[in-house]
């Protein structure tokens, strides 16, 4: 079968990639076109665009082109139209997806839905068109199930693929890491600003400025594979900080504790079973728009799975070196890290299990 995939940004590009591979152990002639990144070019197919061409953050950054995502979303409709998939899968990335998926219901193509829009968290109305537009709904938390039922929709729940992308990971020797990225023997903190330069421009300033007050640790910064090295140097004045590109899954697996910027960062660092303390901050208009249209009671994955808060978030003005420096400091504690590692554990259980690729891809192809 002909699958077109459409995933925006990192962590959508990981979890495309790995229903790719998926689907090819369940479909030998599977051919694949997609938007995503180099994950799922890696596995083979068309790359059409390149999830970099569109990482648009906030409100404003995405009013400021809208030009450009219209062009987007018409050339996508054009691209469809000329390769007649026989499954279109939409990976995240509602506000283009969604727009797709509308104009694909009633052109006739099957729609299926992987990691679903958060109409939890803001703008619920979106249910009305995902009834109508997605035909198979696959999501990866607990509580969706639920939420969609209540509204009318029957969605399916299918495990979160970090499981499988943790599991996978290839182990390494530590020495041997350490050494290449010339770490020293210190406890590692890492720092994960995001994967986009406006993100990372507003969190690793302040994430860094705390770094000359813990000397007995070594702070290296996960690089995002969207960005260059040399963009992360800029932010760099101390000599006891690092940088390591692309590689957050073996930086995490040495941690001792992490500063992570909210996203699907902070439920890696705690599968990972990393102390974390999760930070936000987003322009002033950004940031007011959201607080009128979110309605959650957090912001970060582990506090909403677990319904409590278990990881502190720190929010826009909270998000300051004072802050960040007291809540590090918690988390370097051994007492609270052993509640912390309990509440980790209950975590995964909630998660399902492992095999959320393999699932979906099975309902997928027979579908």
């Amino acid at each position: 079968m002909k699958y077109y995939i459409i995933a925006g940004e990192a962590s959508g590009d990981l979890h495309a990639s790995n229903l790719m591979k998926a689907l090819l152990k369940e479909d030998a002639k599977a051919e694949f076109r997609f938007w995503g990144g180099d994950l799922m070019q890696a596995v083979g197919g068309a790359l059409v665009k390149h999830y970099k061409e569109r990482a648009f953050m906030g409100f404003t950054e995405v009013i400021l082109n809208l030009r450009k995502i219209f062009g987007l979303i018409s050339f996508c409709k054009k691209d469809i139209s000329q390769y007649q998939p026989d499954n279109l899968i939409f990976i995240d990335n509602s506000g283009f997806n969604l727009r797709i998926a509308k104009w694909a219901k009633k052109q006739g193509f099957k729609t299926n839905y992987y990691i679903s829009p958060q109409v939890w968290a803001s703008r619920a109305g979106r249910i009305k068109a995902i009834k109508r537009d997605i035909d198979h709904m696959y999501v990866i938390l607990p509580f969706e199930t639920e939420f969609y039922k209540k509204h009318g929709y029957n969605a399916t729940f299918v495990g979160h693929p970090l499981l499988d992308a943790i599991a996978n990971k290839l182990t390494f020797n530590e020495n041997e890491f350490r050494k290449e990225h010339n770490l020293s023997e210190k406890q590692i903190i890492a720092l994960l600003p995001g994967s986009r330069k406006q993100e990372i421009t507003k969190m690793l300033s302040v994430m860094l400025k705390i770094s000359s007050k813990f000397t007995d640790f070594q702070f290296v910064i996960a690089g995002a594979p969207s960005q260059d090295h040399s963009f992360y140097k800029t932010f760099i004045s101390n000599e006891n900080v690092k940088i390591i590109d692309n590689k957050t899954y073996d930086l995490l697996s040495i941690s001792y504790a992490a500063l992570v910027t909210s996203g699907t960062a902070t439920l890696e660092t705690a599968l990972f079973k990393v102390p974390q303390v999760v930070c936000y901050r987003a322009g002033n208009l950004s940031y007011q728009i959201a607080k009128r249209i979110i309605t959650l009671k957090f912001i970060s994955l582990v506090n909403l799975i677990m319904d409590h808060e278990v990881v502190t978030e720190l929010i826009q003005r909270d998000f300051n070196g004072k802050r960040l420096e007291q809540e590090l400091t918690r988390i370097l504690n051994e007492t609270h890290r052993k509640k912390l590692f309990l509440e980790y554990n209950k975590l995964e259980q909630k998660l399902g299990g492992k095999g959320a690729s393999t699932k979906t891809a099975q309902l997928i192809f027979n579908s």
